[in-house]
């Protein structure tokens, strides 16, 4: 996280100084060009200038890992170097080594006609191309736009001197001016072709596409339309004309005003103008963070059972996301969808014993924050999928429990005591003697003595009274084969939690049940130990052993669910001849 929180205060830096540099040059290049009282329509051709760093800033702050905004930080910074440069030639402040310099950032003009024309427009609004088909047009652009600038930058001083009196410094003379010029032209020229097949490829776009994305590319198609129909109006009408300054400001304003109207007036990247009150104000980060749900959903989640915490999960990646749905899906197939589920997931992140499936976004592609946040809510999601299977499996493991009692309640003591109530009717129809009674009396007792013993399976009487260490000697004192048990001295006087000393007891029993039904075991050893926080006992034998990927755990399963419903664990070691060994944990809280 501290890494992350490092990595956008670099960005928002960045952003900020590539808006500020772009600011500085469009407002001085622009004062130094007309001179202070600068006319309005300088002030106005200011204003709409700033408004391209502004939202690249606003962008690239906000949403770093989308490229887009870095775009128009660039296409900002090409604009406002090129109008500090043309500012210091016109105004003859530059002269020598530093008219170099200026020209150098003047001819970055034919860089920003460039990007704003062919670019902008193409890679909206994620800064990656529609389709792949478009690098080759993509490759032709750069080429074009790189001899245009070539061609300004080293333009004879005939082409300059129209507009700066000291003409050009870089400029090449005879032939070699006018092929570099013939060039730029040339260039020039393949520059405004791409850009139409770019403004073509947005129509088309907006005709195929899903109304969500038609709304975002109408703005983009007028954008565009209107930037490429400025500046090729301003190459004929006079400079000095209000014609020249309409078209000047049309082709600078069209694009952003075209972006921000995406941006703001459909949410594109989570940024909005609010109004409250008679104050305007910008909302950013519409979409709520993994800590806000997470805290949103926690006393929800506290209440609700695990199928029900996967269903507002579910609803939490949907939200978050704005996908038209998720769904939870856990290892078992069962699937807990939040929307109406339609066509196939645009994007599916593992998530424990799961994964997470979204469909579509409402609106636009999926970005590299997007993916970051389903990533972060697969955690919590991973472990709600884990909770729901343990549930399960306990909720089947006590079903068994409670069939094997019944059965044994059923076929055992349920059998006696129907026997000594018959017993007891023909005694009293007959006038029984005392060898009849004492016939019943005895009946009575064996019954007594069941029940104890099955109340002993379900929670020896031992266990409650004298504790964990206790129950497992007495439990292994009966066992007809050599068994030794090992307990560390400390552990014969603690006590622990109920549920603990009961499921290592269970896990224990067991373990030497199976090495006796199964193993064909000679020799037992338990061990009871606590160490590192932890409560352990391990039970090995030497019988004949089993391949564990081979083998069902069968009783030990429950208790595996048992014990990691409590934090702890089991594991069994084992191979064929060599024995098996039994070794669970929990953690040791008294």
């Amino acid at each position: 996280m501290s890494s992350l929180t490092v990595s956008t205060a670099r960005a928002h830096a960045l952003a900020a100084s590539i808006a500020g540099v772009t600011a500085a040059g469009i407002v001085t290049g622009s004062l130094l060009e007309t001179g202070l009282p600068a006319p309005f329509s300088q002030w106005l051709f200011i204003v709409v200038c700033l408004a391209l760093p502004a939202l690249g800033w606003l962008i690239a702050a906000k949403r770093p890992d989308n490229l887009y905004g870095w775009l128009l930080l660039a296409t900002g910074l090409c604009l406002g170097l090129g109008g500090l440069g043309t500012g210091l030639l016109l105004s003859g402040v530059a002269q020598g080594p530093p008219a170099v310099l200026a020209t150098l950032m003047a001819s970055l003009f034919t860089v920003f006609y460039g990007l704003t024309w062919v670019f902008v427009p193409l890679l909206f609004p994620d800064g990656r191309l529609p389709s792949r088909r478009w690098r080759v047009g993509v490759w032709i652009a750069v080429v074009a736009i790189t001899v245009h600038w070539l061609g300004v930058l080293l333009g004879p001083d005939a082409v300059y001197l129209p507009v700066f009196r000291r003409g050009n410094p870089l400029g090449l003379d005879g032939a070699a001016g006018l092929l570099i010029s013939a060039l730029g032209g040339l260039g020039q020229v393949t520059t405004f072709l791409v850009a139409v097949a770019v403004l073509v490829s947005l129509v088309l776009r907006w005709r195929r596409g899903a109304p969500a994305e038609r709304r975002l590319l109408r703005w983009m198609i007028v954008g565009s339309a209107g930037t490429v129909g400025g500046f090729m109006a301003l190459t004929f009408v006079g400079h000095s004309t209000a014609g020249a300054l309409v078209a000047l400001v049309t082709g600078i304003a069209s694009l952003p005003g075209g972006i921000a109207a995406a941006v703001f007036r459909h949410n594109l990247l989570d940024v909005r103008v609010g109004i409250r009150g008679s104050r305007l104000f910008l909302v950013f980060d519409l979409r709520p963070t993994v800590d806000e749900l997470l805290t949103e959903l926690g006393p929800a989640l506290e209440e609700a059972e695990p199928v029900e915490q996967l269903g507002r999960l579910a609803g939490a990646v949907r939200a978050g996301l704005e996908t038209r749905w998720a769904a939870v899906e856990l290892a078992d197939g069962t699937r807990v969808v939040a929307g109406k589920e339609e066509g196939e997931a645009a994007l599916t992140v593992p998530a424990g014993l799961g994964r997470i499936a979204c469909g579509p976004r409402t609106a636009g592609r999926f970005t590299a924050e997007d993916r970051r946040l389903l990533g972060a809510l697969a955690v919590p999601i991973g472990l709600a999928i884990q909770s729901a299977a343990l549930a399960g499996r306990l909720v089947n493991a006590q079903e068994v429990e409670r069939r094997r009692i019944e059965r044994n309640i059923h076929d055992g003591v349920q059998q006696q005591l129907v026997a000594l109530i018959a017993g007891l009717e023909l005694a009293r129809a007959t006038g029984g003697g005392a060898d009849s009674l004492a016939l019943l009396r005895e009946q009575a007792r064996q019954t007594l003595t069941d029940l104890r013993e099955l109340a002993a399976g379900i929670h020896p009487s031992v266990l409650a009274q004298g504790g964990l260490a206790e129950a497992v000697e007495e439990r292994c004192s009966r066992l007809p084969v050599a068994t030794t048990v090992i307990v560390d001295p400390g552990l014969r006087s603690r006590r622990f939690r109920d549920e603990i000393e009961g499921a290592l007891y269970f896990t224990v029993s067991e373990a030497v049940a199976n090495a006796l039904k199964h193993a064909a075991a000679s020799r037992i050893e338990v061990r009871l130990t606590e160490a590192d926080g932890r409560l352990r006992v391990a039970v090995s034998d030497d019988g004949r052993g089993f391949a564990p990927a081979a083998t069902v755990r069968g009783g030990l399963g429950p208790l595996a669910d048992r014990l990691a419903a409590l934090g702890g664990g089991l594991d069994v070691a084992s191979a064929p001849g060599a024995g098996t060994r039994v070794r669970a944990w929990v953690p040791a809280a008294p």
